[in-house]
């Protein structure tokens, strides 16, 4: 079967997402099925959105990003269903997830700190 092209506007936000679900999978040292059978949804789908193929819902974006333990917000700007201009607090929590350098456990107490400091710490769920 033939590689489905993406293209406009929210092909390549769905793009961006997939690349950025990868990269955050990797960074967390877990694999596929791993985090499939966190976020419970299937390998098969969690893969299709990882290489762009599908654009998951409000819903599935949250369970994926509670199983990276990033933020569901920086998630929905990535998919196109929030702008970025809305919301400034996910760009410094996006860029927290983004750092290599940076453990999971490190990630999730700068997000705690800079929630509190900005006030959205009762917004979102911590993960």
């Amino acid at each position: 079967m033939g590689k489905l092209n993406v293209s406009g506007s929210v092909g390549s936000a769905v793009g961006s997402l997939g690349e950025y679900l990868r990269d955050q999978r990797t960074q967390a040292q877990m694999s596929l099925r791993q985090l499939a059978e966190l976020a419970d949804v299937s390998n098969p789908y969690l893969s299709q959105i990882e290489r762009g193929l599908r654009k998951p819902s409000a819903e599935v974006l949250q369970q994926i990003a509670k199983a990276l333990r990033i933020s569901a917000e920086s998630l929905y700007v990535r998919a196109g269903i929030l702008d970025a201009e809305q919301s400034g607090a996910p760009l410094v929590e996006d860029a927290i997830d983004r750092d290599p350098r940076l453990t999971a456990r490190q990630k999730t107490a700068l997000r705690d700190i800079y929630r509190s400091f900005v006030g959205t710490a009762d917004l979102e769920e911590n993960p």
